[in-house]
């Protein structure tokens, strides 16, 4: 979306993935402080075609129990989101951040970069 290494990934993937509405916002966050407006921030989403999950009571409490074993990470909220949303639904967390590679949390996890 934003041109970045492993972007090529993220589209061979898009047409089938899922994203936590926590994950939007910060999708959002993110083209906002690039300096997007507002109609290529909603042009910019709307060209991913992803099926939004809510963040629900049952992403919340398992989001919330990643933390004892994701703390020494580092892992916000939205990256305990993302993780919580692969393990409820048994698919792969996809991301960029390197330091999720040698997590053990219940879901398969792909570092794009």
């Amino acid at each position: 979306m934003l041109h970045e290494p492993g972007a090529d990934r993220v589209h061979e993937l898009v047409d089938k993935s899922v994203i936590c509405a926590v994950n939007v916002t910060e999708v959002i966050s993110k083209l906002i402080d690039k300096g997007y407006d507002e109609g290529d921030v909603r042009e910019q989403y709307e060209n991913l075609r992803l099926d939004v999950v809510s963040f629900d009571q049952h992403l919340a409490l398992v989001a919330g129990h990643l933390r004892a074993s994701t703390r020494h990470k580092g892992l916000s909220l939205g990256d305990r989101a993302c993780l919580a949303l692969a393990i409820l639904t048994e698919r792969t967390a996809v991301t960029a951040d390197r330091k999720w590679a040698d997590l053990d949390v219940g879901c398969k996890i792909e570092v794009i970069r």
